[in-house]
């Protein structure tokens, strides 16, 4: 048996400026919230829930970079990593309710506008808008070195746009007074919002059933690792997540000659990992090195 492990986070470098953002993430969230609350802007309540989705998902990076770098107790043989995709189904429920209420309110405003306080809702989107400006900045970098570090990136670009639209609607709202802009922007804050919560929660049910990653095509894999010299056959393979950005693969591999009796079995495992490495990205592979007389004895029993 062979296996090949890659637990280091890029995201590690970049935890400091994570931090930062989040924690610029939860100033926005507060104040848009309040300011949400003072002037009877929905859009601005939209925009708030939108930034308590994405500081959520700083806050998940977070966490992943974390506990990628902590020691793995014996008992739990994967870590945490689970914990941030049950967070995240969570977390998309939620979202799904909230934009769900979102929706409403903005209909029935649409109809029975109420008097809104456009310059308290134009300074909290400005403030959202200058905040987020300095995260897309702190983790520009880093987006380019690891997966959680250009999500939570994606996420707050996606905020300064939010808030960026609500200030063109507090803008409107003074210079003609169609209090309507308000629910138009609530309107569309929320249906920005539902897909890519639906998109979530695919992702996140996908990963719980271990269900192959998206874009990997184990044919694909099949052929790639029979190619390696000494490889006779391939059965028992297995691709799955243990968490975002952290594919996995298992397999059996028969090998010619013996792996057992000739010492190849060092090569051929040192070539299946280099060709998942780097055709793949699959870092974390377990492979059971099997002689021909071995599988024919098990023939029948493995896809």
């Amino acid at each position: 048996m062979g296996a090949g492990h890659s637990h280091g986070s890029a995201g590690m470098k970049n935890r400091k400026r994570l931090v930062a953002t989040l924690c610029l993430g939860l100033s926005v969230l507060v104040i848009q919230t309040i300011g949400a609350l003072w002037s009877g802007s929905l859009a601005l309540l939209a925009d708030a829930v939108h930034v308590f989705a994405d500081v959520f998902g700083v806050f998940m990076a977070l966490v992943a970079v974390t506990i990628a770098a902590r020691p793995t107790k014996q008992r739990r043989t994967f870590g945490l990593y689970r914990l941030e995709i049950l967070a995240t189904v969570a977390n998309g429920l939620l979202l799904l309710g909230l934009s769900a209420f979102i929706l409403i309110q903005a209909y029935e405003r649409w109809f029975n506008p109420e008097q809104i306080n456009a310059p308290i809702m134009l300074a909290a989107a400005t403030y959202g808008l200058v905040a987020n400006g300095v995260g897309v900045y702190l983790l520009r970098r880093g987006s380019q070195e690891s997966l959680a570090v250009r999500g939570a990136y994606l996420e707050v670009m996606s905020d300064a746009l939010g808030s960026l639209g609500v200030m063109i609607a507090a803008v409107v709202l003074m210079a003609t007074g169609w209090e309507q802009v308000d629910s138009l922007v609530s309107l569309g804050i929320a249906l920005f919002m539902i897909p890519r919560t639906l998109l979530l929660l695919r992702d996140a049910f996908s990963v719980l059933m271990e269900s192959a990653p998206t874009g990997v095509d184990l044919d694909e894999i099949r052929a790639h690792m029979s190619d390696v010299e000494g490889v006779v056959a391939i059965h028992d393979l297995h691709v799955w997540t243990i968490t975002s950005g952290m594919p996995t693969l298992s397999a059996h591999v028969t090998v010619e000659p013996d792996p057992f009796q000739n010492g190849s079995g060092a090569k051929v495992l040192d070539e299946l990992n280099e060709c998942l490495h780097d055709c793949f990205e699959i870092g974390h592979t377990t492979f059971q090195l099997e002689s021909v007389e071995h599988s024919q004895n098990e023939e029948g029993q493995h896809p």
